[in-house]
């Protein structure tokens, strides 16, 4: 048992020594190799783990260079700043398994919209924001300026005009502890989210070019680019849930080798999936690691682990563990 470990370590290691428990483990060990060696990391966020507050523990992974990436989903991207600015409006809700159509359309009506457990609050979160970003939006367009979806959030957090909003602790934000270190930020498929349609809701009303948003493929270029400056010593890929966060950023590797034919491009050094999806649907989300082999992502020997459970039981854990908690 590691001696330099916290308590949480401590006990993960003593008693969750079997199935996904010990996968955990494993995964968590192999993630701290990585770092240990002088791999970077890429984590990758799908789902609403931002409205399960994942940043109150990632933060703190942004702050100790524990991740030099992410890929995140518009959603993930825009809810640590909803929760930032709204959290004491938000509503939970426990028994969501019981609601009929009519509860749901009273959460509706009262502007509440829901995440499984907890309705987020359309005009403390969604138009607190919109009110300041619009105006970037604008201004970067009068400069004939363009940036890409990240970039837009990072300038709205670090201008301080919404500090009077901010609800909870700053050091629980994990989009400002990303802002601060200018981390790079992958959000493919940001159009899928509310500032996305926000965004197009200017665009129809003639208000804002499309252009002015830099488009997945300037993602994808400006991914390769990175891919390429930083993968001398290996990089991992940590996925939290499935989808296109997920999906995009992985497919660099195949593009840089076939596609751009740059054979010398080496493969993600390390995997690792937290998903609920099985192989038996034909979903990609819950194909098994060794099936990237197949498309040119992963090479044979490197290390790959898939955790079978709640990404929000296992993803705090594994960032204890990172963390010596």
């Amino acid at each position: 048992m590691s001696t330099n470990k916290g308590a949480i370590s401590q006990f993960i290691e003593k008693y969750y020594l079997h199935f996904n428990s010990a996968a955990l483990v494993d995964a968590a060990k192999g993630y701290e190799a990585q770092l240990q060696k002088g791999s970077k990391m890429l984590v990758s966020m799908a789902g609403a783990m931002s409205t399960a507050e994942i940043g109150k523990i990632f933060a703190e992974m942004i702050r100790q260079d524990k991740v030099q990436i992410i890929s995140c989903t518009g959603a993930n991207l825009e809810e640590d700043i909803m929760n930032l600015v709204a959290h004491t409006h938000y509503k939970r809700v426990p028994h969501y398994r019981d609601l009929t159509p009519q509860d749901e359309w009273d959460l509706l009506e009262k502007g509440l919209n829901r995440v499984t457990d907890t309705c987020i609050p359309e005009e403390e979160a969604f138009r607190r924001i919109q009110k300041h970003i619009v105006k970037i939006w604008k201004e970067a367009e009068a400069k004939g300026e363009r940036y890409l979806p990240h970039e837009y959030m990072y300038k709205l957090l670090l201008s301080g005009v919404m500090e009077e909003h901010y609800e909870i602790d700053l050091k629980d934000s994990w989009m400002y502890a990303a802002a601060e270190k200018n981390l790079p930020i992958i959000c493919p498929g940001w159009e899928d989210s509310t500032m996305g349609n926000i965004f197009a809701s200017y665009v129809v009303k003639g208000e804002l070019k499309a252009s002015t948003m830099k488009s997945g493929i300037e993602y994808m270029t400006f991914l390769a680019d990175w891919y390429t400056e930083n993968s001398k010593n290996g990089i991992g890929f940590f996925q939290i849930g499935g989808g296109i966060s997920g999906d995009f950023p992985i497919c660099v590797v195949p593009m840089l080798y076939q596609d751009l034919e740059r054979t010398d491009t080496p493969f993600w050094s390390y995997f690792c999936q937290i998903s609920d999806s099985t192989t038996s649907f034909g979903s990609y989300s819950g194909a098994v690691p060794n099936e990237k082999i197949t498309w040119g992502k992963l090479d044979i020997d490197t290390p790959k682990f898939i955790i079978e459970s709640d990404a929000t039981i296992v993803a705090p854990l594994i960032f204890a563990y990172l963390l010596d908690m």
